[in-house]
């Protein structure tokens, strides 16, 4: 069953969302290298790994479904907080956004009654529950130390311990 155009332009824009997320968390890495907390720079260099993941997945179904890919120029994002405690709120509001939009796209989905977009999106309930846990944590510990510079440094220590992505295979997208 070919991919219906509306559907297509969905998740062609949440493919082009999933990529300004990946910029966005890159930003955020050079944020905290310019600031000396190479740990979180690291985790943030993670979640770019996994934000151009997620978009790849959206890639792959649009080719699979016999869609056509339309890539979009990417806005800058932003480069400056007011604080540690901002990125990591923003990170998890970001979070909470990509949920919403990825629920829009399931609600037309079943509309038309796409099952292969329905299992594919499955995936992302569960992904999306396991990013908006990750960031609202991390902020919740930066808002319990505060100003406290130990517990900053200890917190960027165990952001820096973030294992690596790697890239999953391309078959791996499909749904």
């Amino acid at each position: 069953m070919e991919i219906s155009k509306e559907l297509e332009e969905m998740i062609n824009d949440q493919l082009n969302f999933e990529l300004y997320s990946a910029y966005i968390y890159l930003a955020m890495g050079a944020y905290f290298e310019e600031i000396n907390l190479s740990g979180m720079a690291h985790w943030m260099e993670i979640q770019f790994q996994e934000e151009f993941n997620h978009a790849m997945r959206f890639y792959r179904h649009i080719f699979e479904r016999g869609g056509r890919v339309e890539l979009r120029a990417i806005e800058q994002p932003q480069k400056d907080y007011a604080s540690v405690l901002d990125v990591w709120e923003t990170a998890y509001e970001h979070e909470k956004l990509v949920t919403s939009r990825i629920y829009k796209i399931a609600e037309l989905a079943e509309k038309e009654g796409d099952r292969a977009a329905l299992t594919m999106l499955n995936w992302f309930y569960t992904e999306q529950v396991e990013e908006e846990e990750k960031t609202m944590s991390i902020r919740d510990k930066m808002k319990f130390i505060g100003d406290n510079i130990s517990g900053l440094y200890h917190l960027d220590q165990e952001l820096g311990a973030r294992p690596p992505v790697e890239a999953p295979p391309a078959e791996s997208f499909a749904p």
